[in-house]
């Protein structure tokens, strides 16, 4: 796509399944080890009763999102904030959600909103992004 042909409340959405295999493969990556996320027994004597995903893994999806999918090649990802606000646990789908908020048309950037939601409706993870948009 163009830049122009963006508008403000556009939106994407799609579902990912959060697998035991991308949280190790995160951990072996980054060396985040944090044993709620990689050891079982601990997990399960932790406030969540088992293991659960790195909040950055799901911000790395939103990345892979915006540079491939919505907006798509020619994204420049370049600040996000975010909150984490409930464990997405290990197997479990989620829908991750961006939606235009601002077009600032003479710099050619867009803000987005991030979202991650688990499949009872709650939100796992909240932001929103500034996108530089290169594309044709």
């Amino acid at each position: 796509m163009r830049y122009e042909d963006f508008f403000v409340g556009q939106s994407f959405s799609t579902k990912r399944r959060i697998t035991s295999a991308m949280v190790d493969s995160f951990a072996e990556l980054t060396g985040d080890r944090n044993p709620v996320h990689t050891d079982d027994e601990f997990a399960r004597n932790s406030r969540f009763g088992r293991r659960i995903a790195h909040g950055m893994l799901s911000v790395g999806i939103i990345s892979a999102i915006l540079g491939n999918e919505f907006p798509g090649p020619g994204s420049i990802y370049m600040k996000q904030e975010v909150k984490f606000l409930k464990p997405i646990f290990l197997e479990e789908e989620v829908k991750i959600s961006i939606e235009i908020l601002e077009k600032i048309s003479e710099k050619k950037r867009l803000l987005v909103k991030t979202t991650v939601e688990k499949n009872n409706g709650e939100k796992a993870v909240d932001g929103e992004a500034l996108l530089l948009f290169e594309g044709e």
